[in-house]
């Protein structure tokens, strides 16, 4: 009677797996250096700007129906980078820091993306960061450094994908050794890729393009889109990435055969480096928005389509909560631009001549709300009183250094004041080894329940799509 019974739960677990079909549609989103922390923030954030309510504003990944966390560690270090942590994601092979597409011993190995096209998908990989760049680089590329973006991009042609979008190219016809090379964009169209610059080109040339690569236009950063929180409105966007991704990989065999779709919200990782909480809950925000639009297609297609959304580390060791059992994070709503804005705001107006106390505080009043929207204390406005003495008066710059950015000492003391009064923390600038999120919706979704690590999800979105 037990073995009948037994029997009996296996077959009904088994017929509702089978009954959930195959992932046609695949949708892999990986928040770069999103840990717990930058999720629970960003939706305690939100609740905090509706009237100073105490609780969460849910995400829309964070309501799928599976959510679980993930292990990190590289081959070769507890704390990972991007591009062993990428590989691991992409391929499911764990590899050392630094190695992009290729397991410890330097051999190439293929990623879920490549097995996707194998089985006949239509691929793509996007990225807010340049395309060239650790993570999106780990889908397509075998390369032994991640700064081989020469290299990289002709690892691009030579997978054979169909979509590829984000900021540019960093090093489009010089080497890894500074030799001169072919430029990279003309390989592009000889290869049958037509290049987009923007948004609205895209539009334009979609009609006609075999495959596609859709970057910023040339007047544009190359090494990543905008922040959020300083976009302008020509702006190429992550949202807009995605949904142009789903439009170009749906048409024709994507329509029949299905899609795998990679989308990195990289910026996360950067914002959390300078340790910038109001920019990096923008960025969590942002990264949601582009995974509605793959939501709002699962609608559409629910038996067919698996979103997984999760992350490759986590960066800066993020904390909530100040030592007063307290945290008040509506304060980061009057922080206007990025940290990395603001300094680019004070190098400008140390081009002035005389620049004054009363100029300083007219611009942090402006841009940060010290002052008019936030009372600071008296130590507070001497720490930025001593600062612009130091570095407007007596021209001791000493810019600080994050991984991705230079930042004015001002800004650096200004940023530290409404993380402080935000009561949000930061163990350092770089990665740490925390557990990262993991959430799925779809056919498949279940492999994903229980602690994982980040190398088992390449494999078990295989198993849900059956790739070769």
């Amino acid at each position: 009677m037990i073995m009948k019974r037994a029997f009996n739960l296996l077959f009904f677990v088994l017929l509702a797996i089978a009954a959930q079909g195959q992932a046609k549609y695949v949708f892999y989103f990986i928040g770069d250096g999103m840990g717990l922390n930058h999720v629970n923030g960003t939706e305690m954030y939100l609740a905090a700007l509706q009237d100073g309510r105490i609780g969460r504003e849910p995400l829309r990944f964070t309501q799928f129906p599976v959510g679980s966390m993930a292990t990190t560690f590289s081959a070769s270090n507890p704390v990972t980078d991007s591009s062993a942590a990428g590989t691991a994601l992409a391929t499911g092979v764990k590899t050392k820091n630094g190695v992009i597409g290729m397991d410890k011993d330097l051999n190439p190995v293929n990623s879920v993306a490549h097995r996707a096209k194998n089985t006949g998908k239509k691929v793509g990989v996007a990225t807010s960061v340049s395309v060239d760049h650790a993570t999106p680089a780990a889908f397509y590329a075998h390369q032994p450094r991640r700064n081989y973006y020469y290299e990289i991009a002709n690892d691009l042609i030579a997978s054979d994908f169909d979509f590829y979008a984000g900021a540019g190219f960093l090093k489009p016809e010089t080497t890894f050794d500074k030799k001169d090379a072919p430029n990279i964009f003309t390989l592009f169209d000889e290869s049958d890729y037509t290049v987009s610059y923007g948004y609205a080109d895209y539009n334009g040339k979609k009609g006609d393009a075999k495959k596609m690569i859709l970057i910023q236009p040339d007047e544009k950063d190359k090494y990543s889109l905008p922040y959020a929180i300083d976009r302008d409105e020509d702006d190429l966007t992550l949202p807009q990435i995605t949904e142009a991704a789903i439009d170009f990989l749906y048409k024709g065999k994507g329509k029949s055969n299905g899609f795998f779709l990679m989308v990195e919200g990289g910026k996360i990782d950067w914002s959390s480096h300078s340790n910038d909480a109001a920019t990096t809950f923008q960025e969590v925000i942002d990264f949601d928005l582009a995974i509605q639009e793959a939501y709002q297609f699962y609608l559409k297609h629910p038996k067919e389509t698996l979103i997984i959304v999760t992350a490759d580390h986590e960066t800066g060791g993020l904390s909530l909560g100040g030592n007063r059992y307290n945290m008040e994070l509506s304060v980061l709503q009057h922080q206007l631009p990025s940290v990395d804005k603001l300094s680019n705001m004070l190098t400008n107006l140390r081009k002035q001549e005389n620049v004054t106390w009363e100029d300083i505080k007219q611009l942090l009043a402006s841009q940060m709300g010290f002052w008019t929207e936030l009372p600071i204390s008296w130590d507070q406005e001497k720490r930025l009183r001593d600062e612009y003495e130091l570095t407007f008066v007596n021209h001791k710059e000493g810019f600080e250094e994050s991984l991705y950015s230079r930042t004015e000492p001002l800004a650096a003391r200004a940023k530290e004041i409404m993380n402080e009064m935000a009561m949000v923390g930061w163990a350092h600038g770089s990665h740490t080894a925390g557990y990262v999120p993991v959430y799925a919706i779809g056919p498949g979704s279940e492999l994903f329940t229980g602690v994982m690590d980040i190398s088992d999800i390449p494999m078990k979105i295989s198993k849900a799509a059956r790739y070769k």
